[in-house]
C-alpha cells in the first residue's frame, strides 16, 4: 500500500478539479455545438462552391473556429486567389479573437502555464469566449477546452454534410441554401446596427463602397480579396479614429452588474 501524503492527497484534489471543470464546459458547449451544426451546414455549401470535398472541408472546420474567416477564406478560394490574399484576409477578419484573447488573459490565474494559456488562445469562439467570461473568478482553461470539445466536432461535421448534400441535391437548392449563409451575417450584424447608429452607417458605408470599387476602373481590375482586404481595413480604421469608443462607456457596458 502507497504511504498517504499530503501532496499526493492535494495532487488528486486538483485533477478531480480540473475533471469536473472539464465536464462543465463540454455540457455548456452542447448548444453551442448544436448550433454550430446548423450554421456551419450552410458553410459547407460555401466550401462545396469552392470545389472542397467533404473530408477537406471537415478538417478546415476542425482547425479553423471562425465562421466569417472561413467563408472567406472559402470565397477566395472559389475566386482563385492567392495564398498571401488567403493569409491576409483570415488575419483581418479573425483579429476580434486577439482582443477577446486579451481580454480571458486578464481573467486567467497567475500561476497558469504558458501551454495552458496558447490551449485557451485557440480554444476562442465567439460563443466560447461569451460563455467563459461570465464564470465567476479565475478561468480554468479546462472549461474552454472542454465546450471547444463538443463544439468543434459538431462545427466540422456540418460542413462535410453541407459539402455532401451540395454533392447530391439539385443545383437550385444547392443555390438556395447558400443564400442561408447570408442570413447567418444579418443576424450577426443587424442586433448591434440597430443598437448603434455609427456601426448601422459603416454596414450601409461598406455595401456602398464595395459596390463602387467593384464597377471603378482603377478598382475594378483588383481581386475580389485585394478588394476586401483594402476596404475593411480602411473602413474600420476610419470609423476607430472618427467615433472612437469611450472608455468609460465601454467598461459600463462590460460591467456585469
Amino acid at each position: 500500500m502507497k504511504p498517504y501524503s499530503r501532496h499526493s492527497a492535494k495532487n488528486n484534489k486538483v485533477s478531480d478539479s480540473a475533471r469536473t471543470v472539464l465536464l462543465c464546459g463540454m455540457r455548456d458547449g452542447i448548444p453551442i455545438g448544436l448550433g454550430y451544426l446548423a450554421v456551419a451546414f450552410s458553410l459547407g455549401i460555401a466550401a462545396r462552391n469552392a470545389g472542397l470535398t467533404a473530408f477537406q472541408g471537415f478538417f478546415a472546420s476542425l482547425f479553423t473556429n471562425a465562421s466569417a474567416g472561413e467563408y472567406a477564406v472559402f470565397s477566395l478560394i472559389a475566386a482563385n486567389a492567392s495564398y498571401l490574399e488567403v493569409a491576409l484576409i483570415s488575419l483581418i477578419t479573425n483579429a476580434r479573437y486577439m482582443l477577446m484573447s486579451c481580454a480571458l488573459s486578464q481573467r486567467l490565474s497567475p500561476d497558469t502555464t504558458p501551454v495552458q494559456r496558447l490551449m485557451t488562445g485557440f480554444c476562442i469562439t465567439d460563443e466560447i469566449f461569451g460563455i467563459s467570461i461570465a464564470r465567476p473568478g479565475f478561468l480554468n482553461p479546462c472549461y474552454p477546452i472542454g465546450a471547444l470539445l463538443v463544439a468543434s466536432p459538431c462545427w466540422a461535421l456540418g460542413t462535410a454534410l453541407g459539402i455532401i448534400a451540395g454533392n447530391l441535391l439539385p443545383a437550385r437548392i444547392v443555390s438556395a441554401l447558400s443564400v442561408a449563409l447570408f442570413g447567418m451575417f444579418l443576424a450577426v450584424i443587424v442586433p448591434p446596427a440597430r443598437k448603434n447608429k455609427v456601426v448601422a452607417g459603416l454596414v450601409v458605408l461598406s455595401f456602398l463602397a464595395s459596390y463602387i470599387c467593384s464597377v471603378l476602373p482603377l478598382f475594378s481590375s483588383w481581386s475580389d480579396g485585394t478588394r476586401t482586404i483594402v476596404l475593411t481595413a480602411v473602413l474600420s480604421a476610419g470609423a476607430a479614429i472618427l467615433f472612437p469608443v469611450n472608455q468609460e462607456e465601454g467598461e459600463i457596458r462590460n460591467d456585469p452588474s
